[in-house]
């Protein structure tokens, strides 16, 4: 079957070729979260088609660096013209394969043309600048050159959360610089991964790119680990699980001129003290927590708040939760949190706040499964894979050290749902020391309306990603 978003039926693409995949025992099938009897996208992989992907993409190098930086870009600028004049399709896409909500889902779609902006942008300090090259003396008598060139071909592993964003994220630039491209979409989201190789491939027609630039395969384990150790490839560029990514790691650790790029996820803090604006960290604490239904790498895991200010913060944290409206995706009433990406990653939070239990946390407002079906405008279906926001409060956070799947719901363990843990503290030293109980410090979180406090969190922060009065969610693009 065939998405009404999509111009091709489920396919692969190589060296400019769509090749439809068969359907069978062997098959990916992805599901609509929202409606789970719902198919999106149906097709059996073919490991086989990842050994012509590469050799496609290994041909079109040379023509492909030929073009130069200018005809690169407008191979980009056709791209983003493509992405915005279709983003109602690609919205309504990954609504049906992902579950989020309408406008989480629009969101997403819009980011796909800006991105170009930011990847074409050559003003002081931006990226495009960093890499153009420049000039240095050596001596009275000599001067120094460096100069950046394309890799070769790249690996896009993308995640099921941002199926469009975060695998385009890797490949404008990539493709600015002379690289070409074999992307490998998250098995639960074939669909997105495919639209998104439909608009490249377009792009690349119109502009007169050679065939093989970008190339796409589809399929889940097998597939994804015959292309990431294949020889002929020069980077892996993924996003997505601690384990996926160390085993990408572990593969390659013999192929020292391999570029690896990998976006782990993380267990992000966030810092409440005595003198910040109470409803903004109470706001941005629960959107950061349960956007997207908890599915952000950048999501609030935990909140660290200060004793003085503990008792009302948490109240007004817990009635938010509470009241914020989990329903179908598509529906017309404000709805907050769609559906869970699947049934197990919703048991998967259920067990991970069991756990918690276990290890003497204490419920605030329990996560359950909501089972639909009310007839009510807007209430969730009753098979889709629905579950409602949880707070735990923990005594405090201490770390772990991580193992190939990332430690027993501690500090060191991301659960990847609307789920947050809290902690109280009585200074900015301690809390500094919580929020840095862990290996994955992606994005951290302070609020406060003292500028030293600031500065201090600033510097010792653990984190990638650090704010101040500002939510973990939303790292730049």
């Amino acid at each position: 079957m065939k998405h009404a978003s999509l111009e091709h039926e489920p396919s692969d693409l190589i060296a400019g070729e769509w090749i439809p995949l068969k359907t069978g025992p062997g098959s990916i099938r992805s599901i609509n979260p929202a409606h789970p009897e719902q198919t999106v996208w149906e097709g059996r992989p073919e490991v086989a088609h990842v050994d012509r992907a590469v050799a496609a993409a290994c041909e079109a190098l040379p023509a492909w660096r030929a073009m130069g930086l200018d005809g690169r870009a407008r191979v980009l600028r056709r791209f983003q013209r493509l992405a915005a004049d279709r983003v109602a399709k690609v919205t309504d896409l990954i609504c049906d394969e992902t579950g989020k909500v309408l406008w989480d889902s629009k969101a997403e779609a819009g980011l796909l043309a800006p991105k170009i902006d930011i990847t074409l942008d050559d003003s002081k300090n931006s990226g495009l600048a960093r890499v153009t090259g420049f000039e240095t003396p050596l001596t009275d008598s000599r001067d120094g050159r460096c100069w950046f060139r394309g890799h070769g071909v790249m690996a896009v592993l993308g995640p099921f959360n941002f199926p469009a964003h975060l695998p385009n994220g890797h490949i404008a630039p990539a493709l600015l610089m002379g690289n070409t491209i074999v992307l490998k979409p998250s098995d639960k989201t074939p669909a997105v991964g495919q639209m998104l190789a439909e608009l490249y491939q377009q792009a690349c027609r119109e502009e007169g790119a050679p065939p093989g630039v970008v190339n796409l395969v589809q399929g889940a384990a097998e597939v994804a680990k015959t292309l990431v150790g294949h020889r002929d490839i020069d980077g892996v560029l993924f996003t997505g699980s601690w384990p996926v990514g160390r085993a990408i790691t572990a593969a390659n650790l013999d192929r020292p001129g391999r570029i690896l790029a990998l976006e782990m996820g993380g267990n992000n803090a966030a810092v409440v003290m005595p003198d910040c604006d109470l409803r903004q960290a109470v706001v941005e604490c629960v959107r950061c927590a349960f956007i997207t239904t908890g599915q952000r790498c950048t999501c609030t895991r935990r909140i660290i708040v200060h004793d003085a200010i503990a008792p009302k913060f948490i109240a007004a944290l817990c009635k938010a939760a509470s009241n914020l409206v989990v329903g179908d995706p598509r529906s017309e009433h404000p709805v907050f949190m769609g559906p869970i990406i699947r049934g197990e990653a919703r048991d998967a939070v259920h067990a991970a706040q069991a756990q918690f239990m276990v290890g003497g946390g204490e419920i605030l407002v329990e996560s359950t499964r909501i089972e639909g079906g009310s007839g009510s405008p807007g209430a969730p279906s009753p098979d889709g894979f629905y579950l409602t926001p949880g707070v735990v409060k923990v005594e405090r956070f201490t770390p772990e050290q991580p193992g190939p799947t990332g430690g027993d719901a501690g500090c060191d363990t991301e659960v990847f749902g609307p789920i947050v843990r809290i902690s109280v503290t009585d200074s900015l030293g301690d809390a500094i020391e919580q929020a840095n109980a862990t290996a994955f410090g992606l994005a951290a979180s302070i609020f406060t309306s003292d500028e030293k406090a600031a500065a201090r969190f600033l510097d010792e922060a653990r984190a990638g990603c650090v704010n101040v009065n500002a939510g973990t969610a939303g790292a730049s693009s």
